[in-house]
């Protein structure tokens, strides 16, 4: 149920979507915004590949987190199945983020009431 009224609100922001932001706020043309946005994406990247944390002020970090072996089920048959070790990327919101999605959220008339809190 939550997925789907959070699906018929939202809207994917692709890099073509942050190249035009870039494009229309900060006065680059088309292209230099279109390798402005690479050129940072890649450096994330980067920095994320050589387990590095990313961190950046009022929005949240990037970690890499590593994961050790474990033993998982097949859902359908209850098999056991091990699953290998790797390394995941996490994203950890910064204070001022959720304050501010959450002051968004209740801006919009979301804010209302569940049946425990009436």
């Amino acid at each position: 149920m939550w997925g789907r009224a959070m699906t018929e609100t939202s809207k994917t922001v692709t890099r073509v979507d942050l190249c035009e932001a870039v494009y229309q706020k900060v006065g680059l043309s088309r292209t230099e915004s279109s390798a402005f946005v690479e050129l940072v994406l890649k450096e994330i990247t980067d920095c994320l590949e050589r387990g590095e944390t990313v961190k950046l002020s009022s929005f949240g970090s990037f970690m890499v987190r590593k994961k050790g072996q474990r033993i998982g089920r097949n859902p359908k048959t209850g098999t056991e199945v091990p699953i290998s070790p790797r390394r995941v990327m996490v994203f950890k919101p910064s204070a001022i983020l959720k304050q501010r999605i959450n002051s968004q959220h209740k801006a919009n008339g979301d804010g209302s009431k569940t049946q425990a809190e009436a």
